[in-house]
């Protein structure tokens, strides 16, 4: 099952949220993207303690497509260093898993 991952990016709007969103499923770099819309983000960042409104995004890929989906994120977003983590779906239906499989592109392999 580790073929397959669930990605975390927040952004600092849901504009921006959905524009990634948008961008990665027409790349066929997301089978699916939920963005939701406010999370409290408590966090470092230079030598400060920040609490922030945020926009999460929520994307279900493939793990071969992860280093491309990262350098395209990177290339959209207005973070410095955004948050872009990558967990492994341990179990899923077939039938989801095979969607998934259907919508994200082929890597070279």
């Amino acid at each position: 099952m580790t073929d397959y991952i669930v990605v975390l990016i927040t952004t600092p709007n849901v504009i921006e949220a959905r524009k990634i969103s948008k961008t990665l499923v027409e790349e066929k770099l997301a089978a699916c993207c939920n963005v939701i819309e406010k999370v409290n983000s408590i966090y470092f960042w230079q030598n400060n303690i920040e609490d922030d409104f945020e926009s999460l995004i929520i994307i279900k890929t493939r793990k071969d497509v992860f280093p491309e989906l990262v350098k395209r994120v990177k290339e959209l977003h207005k973070y410095t260093v955004p948050e872009i983590i990558a967990i492994p779906i341990i179990e899923g239906s077939d039938s989801y898993l095979n969607w998934i499989d259907e919508t994200v592109k082929q890597t070279e392999k």
